[in-house]
């Protein structure tokens, strides 16, 4: 099941993509009750409900072409600055090493937070700083969406804490990244996260997920791997990031990038105005973001 946030004649609200992927159907008629945010859905929603939803999806009775639609960030602002994962692939940790130090020992995981005042959702422009640094780079990652507050998890029960999954664009910028010992800056700038297109129920995947990652400039493949190669496992991630934190319905978790970023590069190859960034899941969809 994909859950979205949408636009349609001028209102706001989640829906439910049918099974073709063409059609939606708007959430709170289905569930009998107003919904407006996604973290209400996370902390509402009844595992007896699920066969109903997932009814009404393969009919697709009643639902507006999406077409007709515009598809917005399923979370448009994070309840929390969203909870990252770095150079949790091999391959990336070996082409940013130079640049990037990880600052830990290779048998523990480098988490830092991000802060996103508006999530960008598919389609939506990214609002390019280069005068503050014109090293502007892509990241494509799996997002782990919290549904259920938790802390001091144990691996085994990771999964009853996730609600669903998400592409993440963790856009960088890589001078600013380098200037300071937390990358927190560098990371930061207003509309440099996007997530979309839609929220893939957990249900959807084994768990822990195996599912390729893909990043794409201007049409050509530039990241491919796949979240099996993770150094971290998201058993592992989840209990780590609760030992002692609370984490809470809506929180993000960014699991890191694979290899083949822009500074990866020989010579680097950073974002310019007009480029189009694509980055895949293929379960979940493509999150497609321009660069102004």
């Amino acid at each position: 099941m994909k859950f979205i946030r949408y636009r349609h004649g001028g209102t706001v609200a989640l829906g439910l993509l049918t099974a073709d992927g063409q059609g939606v159907l708007p959430l709170g008629p289905l569930l009998g009750r107003d919904l407006v945010t996604m973290e209400q859905l996370f902390v509402t929603l009844q595992p007896q409900e699920l066969p109903v939803l997932r009814q009404a999806m393969e009919s697709g009775a009643g639902a507006i072409p999406l077409e007709q639609t515009e598809l917005l960030a399923p979370i448009p602002r994070p309840l929390h600055d969203i909870l990252c994962v770095g150079v949790n692939y091999k391959d990336h940790r070996e082409e940013t090493k130079a640049d990037l130090p990880a600052q830990t020992g290779p048998s523990h995981a480098v988490y830092f937070g991000k802060r996103a005042i508006r999530l960008l959702g598919t389609g939506e422009v990214v609002e390019s700083r280069f005068d503050l640094d014109e090293q502007l780079d892509y990241e494509v990652e799996l997002a782990v969406i919290i549904g259920k507050q938790g802390r001091d998890i144990p691996p085994e029960q990771a999964e009853d804490y996730i609600f669903g999954y998400s592409v993440f664009n963790d856009l960088s910028s890589r001078r600013l990244q380098k200037q300071h010992a937390q990358w927190f800056r560098g990371k930061s700038l207003d509309t440099y996260a996007a997530l979309g297109p839609c929220i893939l129920h957990k249900s959807a995947l084994p768990f822990p997920v195996e599912t390729d990652v893909i990043s794409r400039v201007n049409g050509q493949e530039r990241q491919h791997s796949n979240t099996r190669l993770f150094l971290t496992d998201l058993p592992t991630i989840l209990s780590e990031l609760s030992a002692g934190m609370t984490l809470e319905p809506g929180d993000i978790i960014a699991t890191g990038t694979p290899g083949g970023v822009g500074m990866g590069f020989q010579p680097p190859r950073f974002l310019q105005k007009g480029d189009v960034v694509e980055c895949e899941i293929p379960p979940i969809g493509v999150l497609r973001n321009p660069i102004g």
